[in-house]
């Protein structure tokens, strides 16, 4: 049975799943969503048949049916990433990526909230409650992100070693990015369409940089693949 992935191509988090495919190179059939402005996955065949939550991406791996884009990541780097690249077995790299996780809901809440009511006209949604949490959230990345450029730099100083610390530019601290990074990812990229900028988190910016640079990045509307350097 062909993997099935439930998808709206403009959404962020259908992104994250379709991205995280790329990689592993998992051959899939998109089943689309009429998310706007058809709204279908509110219609009531949706919600008995697919997710009863009215929200996507949903994933049918072979009839294991698994909805969030969180769990889904977690479940496809589980599975079929042999090499646990992207969710690491290291207790403590685990933790990281969990954390960072929950904090990619709080950036749905926020900055993907903003962006449906700019650019989808959900106007019922506060505007600038959810500018003022994407920006509390966006701090805390930035913060964390540029701690861990200091301590690269320090560790490559200390050790007189260009790619000590090399790992540092990414949420977790791994050597590679992780589906902790992807998982944070598009809803700070595409923030601008929320009336966010991201002029004030200098380190944030960089790491938007440095994932659109990842090998094998594929992009989305509104976030295009780095070109050739």
């Amino acid at each position: 049975m062909t993997m099935k992935l439930y998808d709206y191509p403009l959404s962020g988090n259908c992104f994250k799943v379709r991205q995280m495919l790329a990689w592993l190179g998992i051959d899939y059939q998109t089943v689309p969503v009429d998310f706007f402005p058809g709204r279908e996955h509110k219609s009531p065949a949706f919600l008995a048949k697919v997710n009863p939550l009215g929200q996507l991406p949903v994933l049918d791996d072979d009839g294991f049916v698994l909805r969030d884009a969180q769990a889904i990541l977690v479940y496809l780097a589980s599975r079929y990433d042999a090499q646990r690249r992207w969710y690491p077995d290291d207790p403590k790299l685990r933790g990281q990526v969990a954390m960072w996780l929950a904090t990619a809901d709080d950036i749905t809440r926020t900055a993907s909230a903003a962006r449906l009511h700019d650019a989808l006209g959900y106007h019922h949604l506060d505007i600038e409650a959810c500018r003022r949490g994407a920006r509390e959230v966006f701090r805390v990345l930035d913060d964390h992100l540029a701690e861990q450029a200091e301590q690269a730099g320090q560790a490559e100083r200390a050790e007189h070693a260009g790619q000590a610390g090399k790992g540092m530019r990414w949420l977790a601290s791994s050597g590679d990015p992780t589906i902790a990074d992807l998982a944070c990812f598009p809803y700070v990229a595409l923030a601008g369409e929320g009336g966010i900028s991201l002029d004030e988190f200098p380190a944030l910016r960089n790491w938007v940089w440095n994932f659109r640079h990842v090998p094998g990045f594929i992009g989305m509307s509104g976030i295009f693949p780095a070109g050739p350097a």
